[in-house]
């Protein structure tokens, strides 16, 4: 079974071994370290065969849990047990790390005789173990774990410094979402979402509270139960979004969010993520790719794409990129378009179309006539997807930020002082249509 089990730090200095059998001999630590943790190249397999000898590894932030052995051993059964070596340390002294394993090795010496018999694993259940290993673990404290603390009985904000002064006072926010879609080529929608995020750049002085709104479809739906009056057109106008999911960074105060659906918080200086979401429903999609291929007898074939843009006619659409898949055995491609420059690519088998800038409610067209090399094989060609990339002015999730309001009691500098800047770009995800 197995023939032994080291473990290392992120230098390759060994922390804890213990061999279990003869026929693994002490120069086996400095072959694992030479030829893994030092390796010049990434060893991206778990199981690595030196000289006769397998080492089953696992790497836990900057920890290897090594067991080697020169038998043919189940493989399944060797990671299970290191799984469980790792979750015993947890729960016997928390965090698994260099120091923790420098701390406790007396006690991890005591486990792991418990664990393996002459390389056989017996008992790995933390609580059998804890019935008859009653020490308890040393448990170490990260110094983030300490700055944390601290705040917390102090009340003092960690993510931002005392004494901060601008001598003007701004705020800059960005929605920035990815569209991310899979349509068939009749155009139904078969999978669609938006992943967002709220960047800010804050260069405001003191310790200022800022609190931010947005069209969350609970926020709306309650607002209009207060104004029950009010006409359709309105309400459709200010319709909320659904978000499905939602991340804060920690300056969010999370009770005021669940209470009063408000974002309160006091933002760290300069840039930050203040939230991430995801949204399912009622996605505007900025672009519609219609495709259409023509097979002419078995050397010609003809693709035609309409590209259609859904927005306003007063946004423009930038960096309009259309990848269209072409079959391997393409010889020649003659391309004709209205609108941007397309040029075949050979080493990707596909025709890429660019247009500059694109007014919302414009249509485009592109056509490839393509010669095919005569194929022995019968297989038909398999279409990929086509794929596209853009970025356009606007929230295409239909996110949009109701107030950005800015409180410094101490400073006394009002809201209207402050400049605010608020921005929206929508990008292409992984955004295709299949032909």
């Amino acid at each position: 079974m197995i023939g032994g089990l080291f473990i290392y730090n992120h230098k390759g200095e060994i922390l804890i071994s213990r061999i279990f059998r003869d026929d693994i001999a002490r120069n086996a630590v400095d072959a694992f370290r030479v030829n893994v943790i030092h390796a010049r190249s990434q060893i991206r397999s778990p199981v690595t065969n030196i000289a006769r000898t397998s080492f089953f590894h696992l790497k836990k932030s900057n920890i290897w849990i090594t067991a080697v052995t020169r038998q043919n051993v189940n493989a399944a059964m060797v990671f299970e047990m290191l799984h469980k070596t790792l979750a015993l340390m947890t729960s016997y002294f928390g965090k698994v790390s260099e120091e923790a394993i420098k701390n406790n090795f007396v006690l991890i010496y005591e486990l792991l005789d418990e664990i393996l018999d002459f390389g056989y694993p017996q008992k790995t259940d933390s609580g059998i173990l804890k019935t008859f290993i009653t020490q308890q673990g040393v448990k170490t404290t990260s110094a983030e774990e300490t700055t944390k603390i601290t705040n917390q009985v102090t009340g003092q904000i960690g993510w931002r410094r005392d004494g901060i002064k601008y001598r003007r006072n701004e705020l800059f926010l960005d929605v920035l979402e990815n569209v991310n879609l899979l349509m068939n080529a009749q155009g139904k929608v078969l999978s669609a979402h938006v992943s967002g995020r709220v960047v800010m750049r804050s260069y405001l002085s003191g310790m200022p509270e800022c609190k931010f709104g947005m069209n969350d479809k609970i926020m709306t739906d309650a607002k209009d139960k207060d104004t029950a009056t009010g006409d359709t057109v309105a309400k459709k106008k200010n319709a909320g979004i659904a978000i499905d999911d939602c991340t804060f960074h920690q300056c969010v105060k999370l009770s005021k969010f669940e209470t009063e659906r408000s974002i309160s918080f006091i933002p760290p200086d300069g840039e930050f993520e203040l939230m991430r979401y995801r949204t399912t429903k009622d996605i505007s999609f900025p672009f519609r790719i219609i495709p259409l291929v023509r097979e002419i007898g078995k050397t010609k074939m003809e693709i035609k794409v309409v590209l259609k843009s859904n927005y306003r006619p007063a946004l423009l659409g930038q960096k309009i990129e259309v990848k269209i898949p072409t079959p391997v055995t393409t010889a020649g491609v003659n391309l004709f378009c209205n609108k941007g420059r397309s040029k075949f690519k050979a080493s990707e088998n596909a025709v890429v179309w660019r247009i500059k800038r694109m007014a919302g409610l414009k249509e485009a067209q592109l056509t490839a006539e393509i010669e095919l090399l005569p194929s022995t094989e019968n297989r038909k060609w398999q279409r990929p997807p086509i794929n596209m990339n853009f970025e356009v002015p606007y929230a295409p999730s239909g996110l949009k930020v109701r107030y950005l309001k800015v409180f410094e009691p101490k400073l006394n500098y009002s809201d209207q002082e402050t400049v605010k800047w608020v921005r929206y770009i929508g990008r292409s995800g992984l955004y295709e249509t299949r032909s």
